[in-house]
């Protein structure tokens, strides 16, 4: 009788157990320092009686971040790129714009890009990008120029003029054609009026305007009184623009035509009221960054002639006379790394602010822990950062030649943000700088600018960095 054998079962022996490795530990949070500072004031009085260097002095004693007193409460700033990356990129979302900016700048620009949070602003941003995509700006070169040329031919060898005044009314110019195809000098010039009120608003840096900031109480001055006629008269200004072109119906290929055919995930498209919103917020921000590069670069060329001799030496050896279109862009790199070096000392934003809706933990290169509290205000200072001597050799030194390509690799992402960063990165940064290299080889070509002798040259720092007393040049033709 035949017997079925089972097959031998192969058994492995089974591998030994490895012990498991112990949890790495995490570590306890740092805590985070505070800067001494007067009792119940803190240091308010330090702060605004000068912000810049307030701000630029404390990573010299606080590398990572530091809490500051004032007015019985805390902020912090926020001074390592590492950790600022963290702020405005990874963690992002635990971060809206802070209140300040909320009781200033709302009877401004309403619920524009600058000032709205959430699902609000991310909605609009996505409906607004399109008109700043990169063919869309390259068709507004022509008008930089030409707008420049007209500029550039009302001035006469040997004069003097106030260049920051000159550059507000030509950048002030070409966002009027590019943002509502506006050409009328009367109604580009109401606009720019209504702005300088406007702008008088945030240029207050005083004690009282800190408080106001702080509780969103007000004083009834007159100012403040011309503040809001002025922002009611650039309301209906921009109101009837819009009110036209829907009444048209016309596409004149500019900014506004692109905000008006925009439309969301739904289908809908912008309101009225939002569209004016979102058209003051670029009026203001279209020319004003713009117009404060220029004017800045200018008085630092003035400061460096050999700087100011090789920009010259770079529009003549490329340009040869004619007038740059976009495609010399490219072929500008001495231009290009002038204006960077001049956004890097002179940031017409110095300042970014930011209030944390939870708690927020944050951690640096070395694994120190830190966790910044719900509710409380998260500042950011360009101008200091840029100016720190741990990212930048000779940082107060004007250097364009320091922007090379293995200077740029080495540099920390978030040492160098003239234009903010992550989600809210500025929209219109290409338009910013096509227009700034465009205007400053315009000028270049042609004139030499030296700063008129007895004038007090100082930053005013507000919602940007203006020349507090002007700018106030002599220009020496070259041709």
């Amino acid at each position: 009788m035949a017997t079925l054998l089972s097959p031998e079962r192969v058994t492995t022996p089974e591998p030994p157990i490895s012990p498991i490795p112990p949890l790495t530990p995490i570590p306890p949070l740092t805590p985070i320092p505070v800067k001494p500072g007067l009792p119940l004031l803190g240091d308010l009085l330090a702060f605004t009686s000068d912000p810049l260097g307030f701000l630029q002095k404390t990573p010299n004693s606080y590398a990572d971040l530091v809490a500051i007193r004032m007015l019985g409460g805390l902020f912090y700033q926020v001074n390592h790129p590492h950790l600022i990356e963290q702020v405005l990129v990874t963690q992002s979302q635990h971060f809206i714009k802070d209140k300040g900016l909320k009781v200033m700048g709302r009877p401004v620009f309403g619920d524009g890009l600058l000032s709205s949070d959430g699902d609000f602003w991310l909605r609009h941003r996505r409906m607004a990008q399109p008109a700043f995509h990169r063919q869309r700006i390259a068709a507004y070169a022509d008008y930089m120029t030409a707008y420049a040329a007209e500029t550039l031919a009302g001035w006469r060898d040997g004069e003097e003029r106030d260049l920051y005044h000159d550059m507000m009314q030509l950048t002030l110019r070409i966002v009027a054609k590019t943002l509502f195809d506006v050409e009328e000098n009367a109604e580009v010039d109401e606009i720019g009026d209504c702005l300088d009120a406007i702008m008088w608003r945030f240029d207050n840096q005083s004690v009282r305007a800190m408080v106001e900031q702080a509780t969103g109480w007000t004083v009834p001055t007159p100012a403040l009184k011309r503040y809001h006629r002025s922002v009611q008269r650039l309301d209906e200004i921009v109101d009837n623009v819009i009110a036209q072109r829907r009444h048209s119906h016309e596409d004149k290929g500019d900014l506004l035509g692109m905000l008006l055919a925009a439309r969301d995930d739904d289908g809908n498209g912008m309101s009225d009221t939002q569209l004016r919103d979102e058209c003051k917020t670029m009026f203001l921000a279209g020319h004003e960054t713009t117009a404060l590069t220029l004017s800045w670069t200018w008085w630092l060329l003035w400061q460096n002639p050999e700087a100011a001799a090789k920009l010259r030496s770079e529009l003549d050896t490329v340009l040869q006379g004619r007038v740059p279109t976009l495609a010399d862009v490219p072929q500008l790199p001495y231009t290009d790394r002038v204006v960077r070096e001049s956004m890097r000392l002179m940031p017409p934003a110095w300042t970014i602010v930011r209030e944390a809706t939870a708690d927020v933990e944050l951690a640096n290169e070395t694994g120190l822990r830190y966790c910044l509290p719900k509710g409380y205000d998260v500042v950011i200072s360009q101008y200091a950062v840029h100016r720190d001597g741990r990212w930048y050799p000779n940082p107060e030194r004007f250097d364009p030649d320091r922007w090379t390509p293995e200077f740029n690799k080495s540099l920390p992402k978030y040492a160098y943000f003239p234009f903010g960063g992550g989600p809210r990165l500025c929209i219109g940064q290409q338009f910013a700088m096509m227009e700034a290299i465009l205007i400053l080889a315009m000028i270049g070509q042609r004139y030499e600018l030296d700063l008129v002798p007895g004038q007090r040259i100082e930053p005013q720092p507000s919602i940007t960095m203006r020349p507090k007393y002007g700018m106030k040049m002599r220009v020496r033709a070259r041709m």
